[in-house]
């Protein structure tokens, strides 16, 4: 069952589709939410707090989003296309999800820091002190995304070739060449083909030639 907290999240992900952030009142996230302003300070603490609350929710669906797509395939090569495509259309569809895995942040966006120790409150959800401790950086976030399909793969895959599977999908986010998701289909057999020779490919050599 929804709560108050997931309510405030939904409103203020409504409010930012609409508006910069600067423009997003809590009042009106609240009213939205159908909750009192107090309730939404009890929750986050502030607008900073409720910024890095979005931001931490925003990043762990696309977590659960990467688990769900490498559990609904088992060929390696499929399951890394798969995983290239749902990445590009999250991030298209999300500029927030956009900004965390590129490090490239707008005015429209919130792109909260830490909570500075002094600030943090004991009594705070336990969400939000995991929320206050700020976004992962792109790098933290790749190196998350590498684990999880580097343990999807099973161990015939090297952690480093997992790694540059990341970074290829993520440069199709960086600079993308196709204005629909459908339309970028035709650089599948070329994708695949970079695919199968990282597969294949002893990253853990010296010699080790990558693309």
């Amino acid at each position: 069952m929804p709560t108050a907290r997931d309510a405030l999240l939904d409103a203020a992900r409504a409010a930012l589709a609409d508006l910069p952030w600067p423009a997003v009142r809590m009042v009106e996230v609240a009213a939205a939410a159908g909750v009192s302003r107090q309730t939404l300070y009890n929750e986050f603490g502030s607008k900073e707090g409720l910024a890095r609350a979005l931001v931490r929710h925003e990043t762990d669906a696309y977590l659960s989003g990467v688990e769900r797509v490498l559990a609904e395939r088992t060929d390696p090569v499929d399951r890394f296309l798969a995983l290239t495509e749902w990445t590009v259309r999250e991030a298209r569809a999300k500029p927030l999800l956009r900004a965390l895995l590129t490090g490239c942040w707008t005015e429209r966006l919130p792109a909260p820091r830490p909570a500075r120790p002094r600030t943090r409150v004991a009594a705070a959800p336990p969400a939000q002190r995991r929320a206050d401790e700020g976004p992962p950086a792109p790098g933290q976030l790749v190196a998350a995304v590498r684990d999880r399909l580097r343990a999807a793969a099973g161990p015939g895959v090297d952690r480093d070739a997992c790694e540059l599977l990341v970074r290829l999908a993520l440069s199709y986010v960086v600079a993308p060449q196709w204005e629909e998701p459908d339309s970028w289909r035709p650089m599948t057999p070329t994708i695949t083909s970079v695919i199968e020779m990282i597969f294949s490919t002893d990253t853990r050599s010296p010699r080790k030639i990558m693309p």
